[in-house]
């Protein structure tokens, strides 16, 4: 779970409001086997938002139900739930390994409102999940990683 952690994208940080160039078909820029795994991730994600359902988001993050990720998807579905989201492009890109890589959406909701959005997606026990839940809690004992300059 700590490269989990290392490689987060936060699920609202990557969204624009600018008009999306939607594709007449959502596509993929690989038809590997293991890219079929992680498109099917993203199409899970999208149809988690659209059923506001926490319990899918959860285990398409592939976290823990616990306190924290239930608030988490709480507030991600609170952001982004219920809006009918369309996929309108996917593309899956294994740029850092072939159980990690970056998956990159485009879709649309009813009122024609786009989304675009990147994640990391990771392949854990031969199942891909996206890297959407960015509060997770380090495992006791673990320190989280610094980024004050040492000391002299």
């Amino acid at each position: 779970m700590a490269v989990a952690a290392a490689l987060v994208v936060a699920s609202g940080c990557s969204s624009q409001d600018d008009e999306a160039t939607p594709s007449h078909s959502a596509s993929s820029s690989s038809s590997s086997a293991s890219s079929d795994g992680a498109r099917e991730a993203v199409e899970a994600y999208v149809d988690a938002l659209n059923s506001r359902s926490a319990t899918d988001l959860i285990a398409i993050g592939g976290v823990k139900d616990e306190k924290w990720s239930r608030q988490e998807a709480a507030q991600i579905l609170a952001d982004r739930g219920g809006r009918g989201w369309k996929l309108k492009d996917v593309q899956i890109e294994h740029d850092m390994g072939p159980d990690t890589g970056s998956a990159r959406l485009v879709a649309e909701d009813r009122a024609g409102k786009p989304m675009r959005d990147t994640f990391t997606v990771m392949r854990q026990k031969g199942t891909w999940h996206l890297v959407v839940f960015t509060h997770q809690p380090t495992e006791p004992g673990k320190e989280t990683a610094s980024t004050d300059k040492p000391g002299s």
